[in-house]
């Protein structure tokens, strides 16, 4: 059993008994336990006290008491869930399943010999709530996303889409948004399980994991996609699909993809043609080609673009001072709270904290993270994608696609389809007038131009 395993299972048994997962220190404390680490070795790993280590132990061991129906200290903990594989947990209500690939849930218990409940009211394994959410990140902080958690809300609730795509670039917080929802409105669903493609691209895995989580029966595996969507219309479920921009090829135009993810491209599509009552939300920062075919006013999906923040509470609850000079700083980063959360710790450390004396400085830093994430992006783009972006760079002002064009040796076709490319990866900015103009983000500006110099374009 791994300690992701058991990290699961408590997670389970802490969010039945609290309503809430578990926390860092609560993940610190089992992982050490589980290691034979001392209170003092797990404080100095998550920098906390040892009295604070120890007290968050005891709360934990209480709770796990209460949910198991049996004394659990540091002690016994190992011990305990070893021997709870397979076994039934004191709490009549419940049982310790282990499942397919020896992964642990809480279930409900089919009470076969309760002379009280007949075989019609016997509880069926496949209608009890079930998440797996460990690949979901934990949520600290959430700011000024209220009308984009309504959309989702309202889409959801009232309108049964089955397919949302939550886009946008790298680090403007698509991923929290739709945590911040899930967490919300677990209560919605039968079934909730996240995956991020970046770590587990396999679908034919992502199915397997499915019904392992729901204590199914080993599924057939020549026909896993009928079974999946047979769960789709017999429960509300809802799937989260995390970097789905991993699913397509580097140095090809947006959306394409590659060639041993291409069966999602099939699953994708049924679930937009079939009858049923679940949901897929795609979190990515590239649109895929199913969904910017369909017209939402035909077709049961739902596309969700997020722009940058605007309230300046971020930057307040990032420490910084010189509140009048907060607007600008957000104005120079577009919003993005990865970015923002990478200059507010430069500015702490550089500045004191001081963001007037930085803006002051007239100039749009880039830390190394910002470089890195930029790097990401540039490598999945085509020759003739960075050709655009660092002809575009060289303008401060928006560029007509008239004036663009003609700066650029490239076919017609090329550079119509380049645009659209880099559209569909939210790296250009179209701008309705007169004439179609396009621009750059300032931050994507800075990095064409810190790049420019080390490239030599064909």
């Amino acid at each position: 059993m791994t300690i992701t395993e058991v990290l699961q299972f408590a997670d389970r048994l802490v969010f039945t008994q609290t309503g809430k997962h578990l926390d860092d220190i609560q993940e610190t404390v089992i992982k050490g336990v589980w290691q034979g680490k001392t209170y003092s070795v797990m404080a100095d790993e998550c920098n906390h006290s040892e009295s604070r280590v120890r007290d968050v132990g005891y709360k934990l061991w209480q709770i796990l008491s209460e949910q198991l129906g049996e004394d659990v200290n540091k002690s016994n903990f190992c011990a305990t869930i070893e021997r709870l594989k397979n076994s039934y947990s004191p709490n009549a209500s419940q049982v310790v399943c282990i499942g397919n690939n020896n992964s642990f849930n809480v279930c409900p218990l089919k009470r076969k010999n309760d002379s009280s409940s007949n075989k019609g009211d016997e509880i069926d394994l496949t209608k009890k709530s079930q998440y797996d959410l460990t690949l979901a990140p934990k949520i600290t902080h959430f700011y000024d996303r209220t009308p984009q958690l309504q959309t989702l809300s309202h889409w959801i609730t009232t309108q049964n889409p089955r397919l949302i795509s939550v886009l946008g670039l790298s680090g403007i917080g698509k991923t929290t948004l739709v945590k911040q929802f899930i967490d919300s409105n677990l209560q919605q669903f039968d079934l909730i399980i996240w995956k991020s493609i970046k770590l587990s691209p396999s679908l034919d895995n992502i199915i397997t994991d499915i019904f392992t989580l729901i204590n199914y029966e080993p599924i057939q595996t020549e026909n896993k996609l009928t079974q999946l969507f047979n769960l789709f219309r017999q429960q509300r479920c809802l799937i989260i699909l995390d970097d789905v921009q991993e699913l397509f090829t580097s140095g090809q135009f947006a959306g394409q993809y590659k060639t041993e993810t291409k069966n999602y491209k099939t699953f994708l599509s049924k679930i937009t043609e079939l009858e049923h009552q679940s949901t897929v939300i795609l979190i990515s920062q590239e649109q895929c080609q199913e969904m910017t075919c369909l017209d939402e006013e035909l077709y049961p999906v739902k596309c969700l673009e997020l722009p940058g923040l605007v309230d300046t509470e971020i930057l307040k609850a990032l420490g910084l001072k010189d509140e009048e000079s907060w607007s600008k700083l957000i104005e120079l980063y577009e919003g993005n709270p990865a970015y923002l959360k990478d200059i507010a710790n430069l500015i702490k450390n550089i500045f004191f904290g001081k963001a007037d004396e930085f803006v002051r400085q007239e100039t749009l830093h880039l830390t190394e993270d910002m470089k890195f994430r930029l790097s990401e992006l540039w490598e999945r783009l085509t020759p003739v994608e960075q050709q655009i972006l660092l002809e575009l760079s060289k303008f401060n002002q928006p560029t007509s696609r008239e004036e663009l064009r003609q700066s650029l040796s490239l076919s017609s076709t090329d550079f119509i389809n380049g645009l659209q490319s880099l559209n569909k990866r939210y790296l250009l900015k179209p701008i309705e007038g007169e004439k179609t103009a396009f621009n750059l983000s300032p931050v994507f500006r800075e990095y064409m131009r810190y790049l420019s110099p080390k490239l030599i374009v064909v």
